[in-house]
């Protein structure tokens, strides 16, 4: 049995992280991965549960002993995956849900074809800039800063299965409730989950037409 692995990504502020964390708290049979950052926490931050939080030089030695699905750099911060805490999961028929960026869903979906993409974007830029006001921990330089990074992270829209607006919270956690549901029954997931029941359909010769 095998689960299935679920990228999400949004341009910052886009709200993909409450989004998956209500996805998380509300759907079962499904992880959230823990990524490794070089940047500080934020005051509501815990290691171990929003991020193991690492230095430059750890993380450095990390990538050289290729411990990480996918890396990149965003802001200036550093961001991975773990390679081996993803297959552990996926291994134990546990789906596994990503928050990473742009750059890191490419990575994973050249390794990892069978994967889930799902991209999240705001209503307006408007009410883009009115969440990265709202977080309360950047200066307004970092926050302008994130504003124009965000045109060349929603440009890449495309290259997902799957595109959520964050307009309103309720009804875009249900849209990936249904994305999880819709992905656990994809041909692959399912011949992997079921193999023996294939196996044995297709024991007199016949084939599934």
């Amino acid at each position: 049995m095998t689960g299935t692995l679920f990228v999400v990504s949004s341009p910052s502020g886009g709200g993909k992280t409450s989004l998956v964390k209500a996805l998380i708290e509300t759907e079962s049979g499904i992880a959230l991965s823990v990524s490794h950052t070089t940047r500080a926490p934020r005051p509501t931050e815990r290691e171990g549960v929003d991020y193991h939080f690492v230095n430059n030089e750890a993380f450095s030695a990390m990538v050289e002993a290729g411990e990480f699905l996918e890396h990149a750099t965003v802001f200036g911060n550093r961001y991975g995956t773990s390679r081996n805490a993803v297959s552990h999961e996926l291994a134990r028929g546990v789906d596994v849900v990503l928050d990473i960026d742009w750059q890191g869903a490419g990575q994973i979906r050249d390794q990892m074809p069978d994967s889930v993409s799902i991209f999240i974007v705001p209503p307006s830029r408007r009410v883009l800039e009115q969440r990265l006001r709202a977080r309360g921990t950047d200066a307004p330089e970092v926050i302008e800063r994130r504003m124009a990074a965000a045109t060349t992270e929603i440009s890449h829209y495309r290259e997902f299965d799957y595109l959520v607006v964050n307009d309103e919270f309720e009804r875009a956690v249900e849209a990936l409730r249904l994305i999880v549901r819709a992905g656990r029954l994809r041909t692959p997931a399912q011949s992997a989950r079921h193999e023996a029941l294939i196996r044995g359909l297709l024991a007199d010769g016949g084939s599934i037409e």
